[in-house]
Formats: structure tokens, sequence, C-alpha cells
């Protein structure tokens, strides 16, 4: 066994812990977020999700869970309308070579995004350009959202922003994943439909 493989890898856990445990200040506004999401579906309104690299992965994990279900349970329900904008390659390097990489998320949302319906935008440093022109391009009459580390202007774009109170990439995507969980935790109970 080697001492500074393992001494690297509780680095990461324990790191990995105190981002997630930095987030229980954010509880009331993760819960309003929720409950936001939860109105736009019940209205029939969709999520547009998106974000770089891990952040991609964020947006197209958030929609599975959506999508899917987040808990196999004795609860069922309907499928929630969300697009990860990160998902389909042929539109992504579409717009990146016939526009520029920072309108890949942008032009999607014009194109998508209706009075109502909600944009999130994912990014652990909040300034990347792609994803903070996701928000600027978001029409009149749909929800801003930021799910981001602690700095950066993307929080300044959104209606509702969780910016999680820590430093480090890693660090602040262990918490963005354990936001997601919770917010699909409070929607699964809103949308639940026991079965007999």
């Amino acid at each position: 066994m080697d001492e500074a493989d393992t001494a690297a890898v509780l680095g990461v856990l324990d790191r990995s812990a105190a981002a997630i445990v930095a987030c229980r200040g954010l509880a009331e506004n993760i819960t309003t977020v929720a409950d936001v999401l939860a109105q736009a579906f019940a209205q029939g309104h969709k999520l547009l999700v998106c974000g770089n690299g891990g952040s991609a992965a964020d947006a197209q994990h958030f929609a599975g869970e959506l999508m899917g279900r987040f808990l196999a349970s004795a609860s069922e329900r309907g499928p929630r309308p969300v697009i990860a904008l990160s998902a389909d390659g042929a539109v992504l390097t579409c717009i990146a070579n016939d526009y520029a990489f920072d309108e890949i998320f942008a032009r999607q949302v014009r194109g998508l995004a209706q009075p109502g319906d909600v944009v999130m935008a994912i990014s652990t440093s909040g300034s990347s350009t792609n994803v903070v022109r996701a928000l600027e391009a978001a029409p009149s009459k749909v929800i801003k959202m930021a799910l981001c580390g602690p700095r950066g202007p993307l929080a300044e774009h959104a209606d509702l922003a969780l910016c999680v109170p820590f430093d480090g990439t890693a660090a602040i995507q262990a918490a963005h994943i354990a936001i997601i969980h919770a917010i699909c935790m409070v929607l699964e109970s809103r949308f639940a439909v026991r079965l007999p």
C-alpha cells in the first residue's frame, strides 16, 4: 500500500465531504429551486440544463434522473420534461463550427426556451462564457437558475443561484451532484403516485 496514494485519496474524499457539508446552509434555497421546478413542470413547462465537461455530465445526469426516476421505491411518477443541452453532439459541433463555441448553449436556448420554462446553467468556476451566455440568451418570462461555485459572473445572471461556498473544482462538483440529488428527492416526493 502506497501511503502517499492513500493520503491523496483521503484528501479528495475529505474535501468532497467538506464541500457537501458546507452546502447545508443552502438547504432552504435548494428547496426553493425544487419548488420552482415543480411548479414549472406542473404547468407543462420544461427544464433546459447545460454545462461544460464534468458539468455537462452533471446536466445529463440531472436529465436522466428526471426523465427516468431518482429512487427505485414503491412509488411511480411520469417523466419530467428536461433537455440536457450538452447531449447532442451534432447540434453542438454544428453551432460551434457555424458560429462559435461560446454560442453552443445560447443558440439552443433561443431556439427551445418558451415563457415559463427554466434554464439551469452549471459551472464550477461560474465564469464559463458559453454557460453565462445561455442565461443571457433566455427570453423574458423564462426562469434562470445557476449552479456554481463561490465566484464568477454566472450567479449575477440568474433569478435563483445555488453557489457552493467552497473552493476546488472536484469538491464543488461533488457538492453539485449532492445538490442535484437533493432537488430530485424533493421533486420525486412532489410527483410520486403511490402504487397499489
